[in-house]
């Protein structure tokens, strides 16, 4: 059976028993907690938390959620049953079904015959385990079910209580595994091995409310829910393995095929008793798959956050194929096997294809060179090691290079191990471990933001605001609720910060990039500052203001007022971003999508997911698309409708956003742009005034981001340009037009100006250092050549020097030691001759001998070190500190 059959018969016997299908929501959520949906119960944690109240048709839902776990990167493939990217499958009840109900669902659906829907697996292969009091839940399963009483295990709080790892719901569950056979352990059931008995779903009795606690068992109940809940999770490729008769997930329709195109690219063999190349090969099956379905959601590699991850995939699966044999690139044939094994699950992956296969295809071309300049680091490091005598790569070198250079540590073994060094893997996993507890540290702070918006559940379940703001720009309402500093108050007064929640608002709050409105909430002689305005489930407006003036109740009626000239100019800057969204798309092709923008009054920036940087006649042709889209006067049409008539109609969407059944449609001279959009617009192109595109840039791999002025900011941008650029024209006295090349050729000329200078400089530099060589004396065995030179020189000059004597000398066991002062700061350079190579000295060791005297630091090869210091006045005692050095050699 395979994975997306596996996927429609869960969907279907949930529908079919009244719950209501929900579709996976993005990877990407607006979640402070995490850095992507990690488990099937995410989208539905408001309802846990109690922040909502579930509108589902009976009080039910069934999803099948696309989760990413990355916690432990480096052990994927060790195990075969654990993946970073995995379907969760399950079905919730809010205060409906509880334990009966929820067990009679699955077996059902695990045990029905495959011609009536079900996966037909065998009963008699069946345990179940419970939580070591929840005598209810094991009396259903044996007294309701049939499972016999030696197949039904009791385990504790670490295996058998689930909670959200913070305080919150929680309460015990049953996991329901299948035997797979003695050829996979022992007997005993899952207590005895876990292997053998595999895990396939997890029912969650969610019941009650624990306390604060470190660790998953080290807390308290401190209460019981006002209703009982359902959370429950199947694991879509868990279930696929034993309906396909595989030994692991990566034996399934999904991996297999990336793991035989694997072989096929390197020449490495796979399930041939080498257990390091089998990992290997299950890396790149695994990462595969989630890099590619986080590029899907709109995810692009880069040094931080969820782009930092993606490239940590992306980078693993090159370096994998690398040690397995592949010389080529790799990126592209694995991603096109992958989406093809996915797209019968994931049909939206067929029309971002090409976007997917973009940012792939330039991280591996980014990654061979950062292979090239970490491998340079690497013999640096390793060579350093070697002439010192040591044998081990100590492993803060080898955290530098996994954390500067992006190297991975397992390449860094390899490498050590074929130069004959071991690697400090101790104080590496040390290094590594800090990284871990800082990042874990910071995540457990940003948990305990969520708790806060339990505050505002009652509004959000019984008074949700009403938005009038689309054709209003004033409107009275009522103060239903007053929030200061964190608490509900039943008045405020003059100098408050206070939160404010109306039942009727003509304020937008922040969204889809749109800044949130500015205004006034007056009452008679009281007047409140609204500098932001923020939505709480996106059904609750909070007005964020100083009371300016007076005072405030609870149950005051108020005028809003939205600062008009605020607003004209947001209306401006966001119907402005859909016009360059379109052009965009119209220069670059469809692949280039929306990543993420901002709109404020007279400014915009949109960022898209593309990999080269724009020519300038690229952008140009972008502006000149959006400026004739303005003076074409189309008509801005909005259109409340379902989201499949939506899609249907091409309006685009932005990633990791979720949509309700009605969604607004934003259409901008019929097919010219077509857009889901919940902002406010302009109501013809023409107001938006003139758009200056002032240019583009980098955001990350795989990004690019323009900014632009609108309106007002726009002409007056444009102004300023026009004036800056007659007055050149008239000191360069040319046109206008010929201002570039003028430019272009003043530029060359000062270049080869100061090129001139520099060699002239460089000449009379080595001319008046010539006789250095000279008055080079003999300590021991050695030359030495240390002097302090004019003020004035810095460290690049000084090289020079050092390198220059180097070959007068070379025939000569000689050091050339050479400092000076700039700025009230010391610049240092140490050369050695190749005998002098040979006898012993190095270079950076006598960098070190002067720093100490000079407050300094630096390094460099054997034979040329340089550094700086913060001690001039330590320059003398250095260089006699240098030849007592050198005397005892």
């Amino acid at each position: 059976m395979q994975t997306h059959e596996i996927r429609e018969r869960f969907t279907n016997h949930f529908v079919e028993t009244g719950h209501t299908p929900v579709p996976s929501a993005s990877l990407i959520l607006d979640d402070p907690t995490l850095l992507f949906v990690n488990a099937g119960m995410v989208p539905f944690k408001p309802y846990f938390l109690g922040d909502q109240t579930p509108d589902f048709k009976n009080g039910t839902a069934t999803s099948i959620q696309k989760c990413v776990r990355t916690l432990d990167i480096e052990e994927v493939g060790i195990t075969t049953r654990h993946n970073t990217f995995f379907q969760m499958a399950g079905n919730f009840s809010f205060g409906q079904y509880f334990k009966e109900g929820a067990i009679t669902h699955a077996w059902t659906l695990l045990t029905g015959a495959v011609e009536d829907g079900g996966y037909g697996l065998d009963p008699e292969r069946l345990w179940v385990t419970v939580y070591l009091d929840d005598d209810e839940a094991a009396s259903i399963w044996r007294d309701k079910i049939g499972v016999p009483e030696e197949r039904i295990q009791r385990m504790g709080m670490e295996d058998n209580f689930w909670s959200m790892g913070i305080p919150g719901p929680c309460g015990p569950c049953s996991e329901i595994y299948y035997d797979r056979g003695p050829e996979y352990g022992k007997e005993g059931g899952p207590i005895a091995d876990d292997n053998r008995y595999m895990e396939i779903w997890n029912l969650v009795f969610m019941e009650s409310v624990r306390g604060e606690g470190d660790k998953k068992g080290n807390f308290e109940i401190v209460g019981e829910l006002p209703q009982k809940n359902i959370d429950t999770g199947l694991g879509i490729e868990r279930v696929a393995c034993l309906l396909q008769g595989v030994d692991n997930v990566y034996e399934t329709d999904l991996l297999r095929p990336v793991i035989d195109a694997a072989v096929e690219l390197t020449g490495a063999k796979y399930d041939d008793g080498n257990q390091d190349n089998d990992v290997r090969f299950r890396v790149i099956a695994d990462h595969a798959r989630t890099g590619m379905m986080i590029i899907l959601d709109g995810v692009t590699p880069s040094n931080e956050g969820r782009g930092y991850i993606l490239r940590r995939l992306l980078r693993r699966i090159i370096r994998s194929a690398r040690l397995l044999g592949a010389t080529a690139p790799v990126m592209e044939t694995f991603m096109n096997t992958i989406m093809d094994t996915m797209t019968p699950s994931f049909p939206e992956i067929a029309d971002n294809r090409e976007r997917i296969l973009r940012v792939a295809v330039a991280e591996e071309r980014a990654f061979s060179k950062t292979l090239e300049s970490g491998t340079t680091r690497f013999d640096e490091a390793a060579n350093a090691i070697k002439s010192s005598g040591a044998a081990v790569l100590p492993g803060e070198q080898a955290f530098e290079l996994h954390d500067t250079y992006g190297f991975p540590i397992d390449l860094t073994v390899e490498m050590a191990r074929e130069a004959g060094l071991d690697v400090d893997m101790d104080a590496f996993n040390a290094a590594m471990q800090e990284q871990r507890d800082r990042a874990k540290a910071d995540n457990k702070a940003k948990k305990h933001r969520n708790l806060d918006e339990s505050l505002y559940r009652e509004w959000v379940d019984n008074n949700p605001t009403e938005f009038v703001g689309y054709d209003q720009l004033s409107h009275d309402g009522t103060v239903i609720g007053l929030v200061r500093d964190g608490e509900k108050v039943g008045e405020v007064s003059q100098g408050d910060e206070v939160e404010v929640i109306l039942d009727v608002t003509p304020m937008y709050a922040e969204a889809g990039g749109q800044m949130a409105d500015r205004g006034r909430i007056l009452m008679g002689d009281t007047i409140l500052n609204v500098n932001d305005v923020q939505r709480v489930g996106k059904k609750l407006w909070l007005h964020k203001a100083t009371v300016q003036n007076g005072g405030l109740d609870l149950g005051s009626t108020v005028t809003t007022e939205v600062d008009g000239a605020w607003r004209h100019g947001a209306r401006q800057a966001h119907s402005a971003t859909h016009l360059i969204h379109a052009a965009i798309r119209q220069v670059l092709g469809p692949t280039a999508v929306q990543a993420g923008s901002l709109n404020k009054p007279g400014y915009l920036r949109f960022d898209f997911n593309y990999t080269d940087a724009l020519s300038d006649a690229q952008l140009e042709e972008i502006a000149t698309i959006t400026n004739q889209a303005v003076d074409a006067d189309f008509a801005v049409n909005t259109i409340e409708t379902s989201l499949d008539k939506a899609k249907a109609m091409g309006a685009m969407a932005l990633f990791g956003e979720n949509y309700g059944d009605t969604v607004r449609v934003v259409e901008i001279g019929g097919p010219f742009s077509i857009e889901l959009c919940g902002g406010t617009h302009v109501d013809h192109a023409s107001q938006i005034g003139p758009v200056a595109v002032l240019g583009e840039s980098s955001v990350g791999s795989g990004a690019r981001r323009i900014e632009a002025y609108s309106g007002m900011d726009s002409f007056k941008f444009l102004s300023k340009e026009a004036a800056l650029a007659s007055g050149l024209a008239a000191e360069l006295k040319a046109p206008t037009e010929e201002l570039p090349d003028r430019i272009a050729q003043l530029t060359e000329r000062l270049r080869a100006a100061e090129k001139e200078i520099e060699n002239l400089h460089r000449q009379q530099l080595l001319a008046s250092t010539a006789d250095l060589a000279g008055q080079a004396e003999t300590v021991g065995e050695h030359r030495l050549v240390a002097k302090q030179l004019p003020e004035g020189i810095n460290t690049g000059d000084l090289r020079t020097i050092v390198s220059d004597l180097r070959g007068k000398m070379q025939a000569e066991d000689a050091l050339i030691v050479l400092t000076s002062t700039v700025g009230g700061k010391v610049s240092l350079a140490v050369a050695a001759t190749k005998p002098a190579v040979e006898s012993g000295i190095k270079a950076g060791d006598v960098v070190k001998v002067l720093g100490e005297y000079v407050e300094g630091k630096g390094g460099g090869k054997p034979d040329l070190a340089q550094g700086s210091g913060a001690n001039p006045e330590g320059i003398p005692a250095g260089l006699h500190a240098v030849r007592d050095w050198l005397e005892q050699r």
